[in-house]
């Protein structure tokens, strides 16, 4: 399959190594001590701080595939570029600073950046120096650009050239963009089981963009630390464990306007019907949203045992039912309105504030989450054509009246 085409304006390749930045720092963070912070777009495209202060400077090169690096390659000079003015205004040798070049290219046999390889040798009593080998291939280069960079690299002593170059390491065959997600669930995610693994890593992942963007926009001023990826990663696992259930809505608002006086829903209607205010309506129009939209993405990623749901709203409404006859008992049917009001009242303060304390209510032992408990009595409360929970005494009587509808 060919190429497709360019557009010589197009963003995406800028795009792609945005995301890649993103991405191949979240992998690195999970290999390294977890007292290790990132920081992105600082000295360099990745800074790696340790635990000790020690710190790596990472450019990072996601090269079209079958890409190589020679003697002369920009990637790689530009980089040295950026290294140099960062390596002098250290200290030059009583510096602390390593330097990384992770690139998805290879580079070339017989280019002199194999020396820069792991496991190769940079030692200064080499036959030929690896400051000699730089700059031989700097002297094949008639490109400006080069030029200038070799007029910087000049500026070391012998010895400072030895250090500097000693301190560059180039992994080349770095994991592409596509192939990151799936070394992050195979070796960092094994405690969690097999299908769990892809929606816990867009989680991680979506969390760990939202720190990336807190930090570029300096909402963050600190670097972000192994230990925080390692502290979300564990909580996310925790809720995909067998008495527990992932809980994705808190704070999550229903998209367009909330109007508490006009909602036609009947779980709203029934809230209107026994006097609630306007704002703790509200409140319930989100709580059942929120839960609506948690059980439908547990449905959809698999984590709910079949009948599950049904089995919780039996137990629901089993315990309503039980409530509901506790707060009617003293009513009649020449009870007043207030009264009726009153024992509605009663019954939906119950739902809202004491169920959440109730453990045999909840769906599973560690799902404690309230939107859940309380947006699940909404959803009986809205089932149509008969709510299986209702809160004024009288509502399934008056329930045609309200629907416009004879009964």
């Amino acid at each position: 399959m060919g190429d497709a085409p360019t557009d010589k304006f197009s963003a995406g390749e800028q795009g792609l190594g945005y995301i890649y930045q993103a991405r191949l720092a979240l992998l690195h963070l999970l290999q390294l001590p977890e007292d290790t912070a990132v920081f992105l777009e600082k000295d360099d495209d990745l800074d790696f701080v340790d635990g000790d202060g020690g710190k790596s400077l990472a450019s990072l090169k996601h090269k079209a595939v079958g890409d190589s690096l020679t003697d002369l390659s920009t990637d790689f000079w530009k980089s040295v570029n950026i290294w140099l003015v960062r390596y002098k205004r250290e200290g030059r040798s009583a510096s602390n600073l390593r330097f990384f070049l992770f690139t998805t290219g290879v580079v070339s046999t017989g280019s002199f950046l194999t020396h820069l390889l792991p496991d190769q040798s940079t030692a200064s009593e080499e036959a030929t120096t690896l400051v000699e080998l730089a700059e031989k291939a700097l002297g094949k280069s008639k490109s400006k650009l080069i030029g200038e960079i070799a007029k910087k690299f000049n500026e070391l002593s012998a010895a400072e050239k030895q250090d500097f170059l000693e301190r560059i390491l180039i992994l080349d065959s770095s994991p592409r963009i596509g192939d990151i997600p799936a070394l992050i669930k195979d070796k960092h995610m094994r405690s969690i089981r097999r299908e769990h693994r892809e929606f816990v890593f867009e989680r991680l992942e979506g969390w760990w963009n939202d720190a990336v963007i807190k930090q570029l926009t300096g909402a963050k001023a600190e670097g972000i630390f192994g230990f925080e990826v390692s502290d979300k990663l564990s909580a996310y696992a925790e809720e995909y464990k067998s008495d527990n259930l992932p809980i994705m809505f808190r704070g999550k608002v229903p998209p367009g306007e909330i109007d508490t006086e006009n909602d036609p829903r009947l779980f709203v209607m029934q809230l209107r019907e026994i006097g609630i205010s306007s704002n703790r309506i509200r409140s319930a129009i989100m709580d059942y949203y929120r839960a609506f939209e948690q059980r439908s993405t547990w449905a959809r990623e698999n984590l709910l045992v079949s009948g599950e749901i049904e089995e919780y709203e039996d137990r629901l409404a089993d315990e309503w039912g039980r409530y509901r006859d506790v707060a009617f008992e003293d009513l009649n049917m020449d009870s007043a309105e207030d009264a009726l009001l009153e024992a509605g009242k009663t019954l939906y303060n119950w739902a809202e504030f004491e169920t959440g304390k109730i453990e045999s209510l909840r769906i599973r032992a560690r799902v404690t989450e309230s939107y859940v408990i309380r947006g699940s009595f909404h959803i009986l409360a809205d089932t149509v054509p008969d709510p299986r929970v209702y809160w004024h005494p009288r509502f399934l009587d008056r329930l045609g009246d309200l629907l416009g509808v004879v009964k």
